[in-house]
């Protein structure tokens, strides 16, 4: 008997003491570098945005973020592989509307984007602006431009870095919205999509500001209206869609920090108070706005219920428009 309750002493010491680092580790987080995922490639917008924000945010927290590029099917890789993470704060996941919305409903997916995710806070917006060519499309307003295309239908071809993305799903929502009728013609290289719209191969986008500024501030590309309700901070002159007489449109791209299910409640509330102080820092504010990009944030509950609306609004875009993963 004596033995027994020896051994069942020992099981509840060794109990506690796998049960106490954990505790310790939520009240001392972070003590050790964190992994911030990006879902896709080295140098792109989202990749800029990252790096600043992660800057500012390891300052903050005082230790390093380590930002680990995972590309790959359209941002499911770099997600699915923090969704299988350990739960503890030391791997997060630079969420985006591709693998967080669009994906859902494009494919079946190896994780459930509302299911396996805490969810910290937005970081940024990233409006989309109308441009054209301006030898191939030449107008001088959205109501011009519709107008334009309605008398070619099928013969307008609009650009997109890939099935699904936020330039395809604005163009797209845009035709169902005015009765317009375009060409998807996707791209796997942004600098190449750049070159066509310049030379007006592919004469139309409704690309992220952040990726013609360039061609914008040259006059190579005229753009026409920002697809968001509110004028971009970073371009204040370019009337909205609902200025220009689209009503009942809106579309943008976002990205924000998520964490692993199960996450300590303590961890994720030190993480979401970071992001937040990240996020109203005046020289990140600067540093995002100048590459055209709005900064953003809000409460872990708030950021959540707009991911499930998203995801609940574009699957009725994808539905209704006939959008397939391949095309």
């Amino acid at each position: 008997m004596k033995f027994r309750h020896v051994l069942r002493a020992a099981g509840l010491i060794g109990l506690l003491g796998t049960l106490q680092p954990a505790a310790v580790s939520a009240e001392t987080y972070p003590d050790k570098p964190i992994r911030l995922i990006m879902p896709f490639g080295a140098g792109s917008a989202s990749d800029t945005i990252a790096r600043i924000v992660s800057d500012k945010l390891g300052d903050l927290l005082g230790q390093r973020i380590i930002i680990e590029n995972r590309a790959g099917a359209g941002g499911n890789i770099g997600t699915g592989a923090v969704a299988r993470s350990p739960a503890d704060g030391y791997t997060l996941i630079f969420a985006a509307p591709g693998p967080f919305v669009v994906n859902k409903t494009l494919e079946k997916l190896p994780y459930d984007p509302e299911k396996d995710f805490e969810f910290i806070s937005p970081v940024a917006t990233l409006v989309n602006v109308l441009v054209v060519n301006p030898t191939k499309i030449p107008v001088s307003n959205v109501q011009e431009f519709i107008r334009f295309v309605k008398e070619r239908p099928g013969a307008i071809s609009y650009s997109s870095v890939g099935p699904g993305s936020s330039q395809h799903l604005a163009a797209a929502y845009f035709d169902m919205v005015t009765g317009t009728r375009m060409v998807h013609v996707p791209y796997r290289s942004g600098s190449q999509l750049a070159l066509d719209l310049v030379s007006g191969d592919v004469p139309v986008s409704f690309q992220l500001i952040p990726n013609v500024i360039a061609q914008i501030q040259s006059g190579e590309v005229k753009p026409l209206a920002v697809t968001t309700k509110q004028r971009s901070k970073s371009f204040p002159d370019f009337p909205t869609m609902a200025e220009a007489g689209v009503e009942n449109y809106e579309s943008y791209a976002w990205f924000g920090l998520a964490a692993p299910k199960g996450t300590p409640a303590t961890v994720l509330a030190r993480l979401s108070e970071a992001a937040r102080a990240t996020m109203a820092d005046a020289t990140v504010q600067k540093r995002l706005l100048d590459i055209g990009v709005e900064p953003s944030s809000s409460s872990p509950e708030a950021f959540r219920t707009f991911v499930s609306d998203e995801i609940a609004k574009w699957a009725k875009v994808i539905k209704d428009a006939g959008i397939g993963a391949a095309q």
